[in-house]
């Protein structure tokens, strides 16, 4: 398998700290919980916060949707929960990559009803050739139409998160 660079990581670098500003000016004044969602958005997520010029809390959860490196189930589990206290507070949800939508319309609902002022999505990639459920990306770090990715956090069974850029896996 070979990797071709789709997003360098300067280019990433760059989008990140465009990103950070955006984000600190739409939360001026607001009690904002950066939520990271595990494991892919790891990397996106230590980046993003330091890039954010807010004083925010952060939190994790994990959610999987996929049974296999390769198919997904259909249902999503939520395997970790996230610990902060979250009514009242707006919440910014940071996800390394949404395509089929499915993890994300369900946790911004569980979110919803926990009665979080504001659930906003913030993903390193808005991928949606393969959405299946009407999903909103508010802070998109870059839109990919088509193609397999991996690197800063993707992976492909559990390899190539290390990678300091985002790269298209060639077969």
């Amino acid at each position: 398998m070979g990797l071709e660079v789709v997003f360098s990581p300067e280019m990433i670098a760059r989008r990140v700290q465009e990103l950070g500003k955006e984000i600190s000016r739409d939360y001026a004044g607001k009690e904002l919980v950066a939520v990271c969602v595990l494991k892919g958005a790891f990397l996106f997520f230590a980046d993003l916060v330091r890039a954010i010029d807010l004083n925010l809390e952060v939190d994790f959860v994990r959610l999987s949707s996929y049974a296999n490196q390769k198919s997904r189930t259909g249902k999503v589990i939520f395997s970790k929960d996230m610990e902060l206290p979250i009514e009242g507070k707006h919440l910014l949800l940071v996800e390394d990559i949404v395509d089929t939508g499915h993890s994300m319309a369900y946790l911004k609902k569980v979110l919803e009803a926990r009665k979080a002022e504001s659930v906003k999505i913030c993903a390193l990639i808005d991928k949606k050739e393969r959405r299946e459920v009407d999903v909103e990306v508010d802070y998109a770090g870059f839109v990919l139409e088509k193609g397999f990715i991996v690197g800063y956090g993707l992976d492909y069974a559990e390899k190539y998160r290390n990678l300091s850029g985002v790269f298209e896996l060639k077969e």
